[in-house]
């Protein structure tokens, strides 16, 4: 049996489903976001919602994982997680990330750029309520990004979290949401002959620049 790596340099694809102008997007990045996310959705793409978040720890290493946003508006892109997580420890210390969607299918990529902060109480008890129980549940049992011995803590966690707290779970004080507040987004789409569509959003004296960088 060949290798993967084997067959990594002859891949290719040919990117033709669509193109992205000055002409045709919008003029606020958020309404192109939202505009783009609704097609996601509506193309019944798997996990739309999904998207990669970028932190740097202290000791200058980026670090990517996977999270699922909750929301967005004016203010900035939601997601919810443990606060004591590595993710959340690196924020702490740089509240500089970065989030990206791809959407393989419809050949497209957002990135956004910006500072994150923590959404306010009510926001996340809000949110919190709203989960599954066996969700709410796990939000106590997981000491997420710790070091654990088996799968069976985490089941011995969760069922002394449900024994305690029946139906009615309160929000743990180390999980909430963050939001990140954009600076910087680029929307890319993938054209023929890699000639792709890029374009950026910058904030420059309070106002959007929308400028087309070279694929």
């Amino acid at each position: 049996m060949s290798s993967p790596n084997d067959t990594l340099a002859a891949l290719r694809k040919s990117y033709e489903r669509a193109e992205l102008d000055e002409t045709s997007s919008a003029p606020d990045p958020l309404m192109q976001f939202e505009r783009w996310l609704a097609e996601a959705i509506d193309a019944q793409l798997p996990e739309p919602n999904a998207m990669t978040l970028a932190t740097v720890g202290g000791d200058l290493r980026p670090s990517t994982r996977i999270v699922l946003i909750k929301g967005y508006d004016a203010r900035g892109i939601v997601w919810y997680t443990n606060y004591d997580s590595r993710k959340g420890q690196e924020l702490a210390g740089n509240p500089w990330a970065a989030l990206q969607f791809h959407w393989v299918e419809l050949e497209r990529v957002v990135r956004i750029e910006g500072r994150v902060g923590k959404v306010d109480e009510a926001e996340s008890d809000a949110y919190y309520a709203s989960r599954p129980l066996d969700s709410r549940v796990g939000a106590w049992a997981s000491p997420q990004s710790q070091v654990i011995s088996g799968r069976d803590v985490l089941v011995k966690n969760a069922a002394i979290q449900a024994a305690k707290y029946l139906l009615s779970p309160p929000r743990p004080p180390h999980w909430g949401g963050y939001r990140l507040v954009p600076d910087r987004w680029e929307f890319w789409q993938g054209r023929k002959s890699r000639l792709h569509d890029r374009l950026r959003y910058r904030r420059e004296d309070g106002a959007w620049v929308r400028e087309r960088l070279a694929p």
